[in-house]
């Protein structure tokens, strides 16, 4: 959408704020759970690939929130950005599911 209007910064910042500290909050948790538990269907080698996904994501939505608050909230980020980040989250929700679920039921 390289001809549409860019958004007013307080409607941006009132967007985008939010979501990217969603993301870093559903990513720090993601983390701690891969850095401090043994997830029995995942191999360690899943596992340790998936908390490095999921620290590369953190610096980048770390860099994104340094560039929207060092421009005073007048950039936005790409759908195409933001994408992956939802995919990745995803994925750790699903496993974080999986691993409440065995818990639950003893499989730990």
């Amino acid at each position: 959408m390289a001809n549409s209007p860019i958004p007013e910064p307080e409607l941006l910042r009132a967007i985008l704020e939010p979501l990217l500290a969603d993301f870093q909050y559903w990513f720090e948790k993601s983390h701690h759970l891969l850095e401090t538990e043994n997830i029995s269907f995942l191999t360690q080698v899943q596992q340790n690939d998936l908390l490095a996904r999921v620290q590369h994501a953190q610096k980048e939505v770390t860099a994104a929130q340094v560039l929207f608050n060092a421009t005073d909230g007048k950039v936005g980020i790409e759908m195409a950005t933001m994408i992956p980040w939802h995919r990745l989250l995803t994925e750790c929700w699903q496993v974080s599911m999986k691993f409440r679920m065995d818990c639950l039921s003893g499989e730990k």
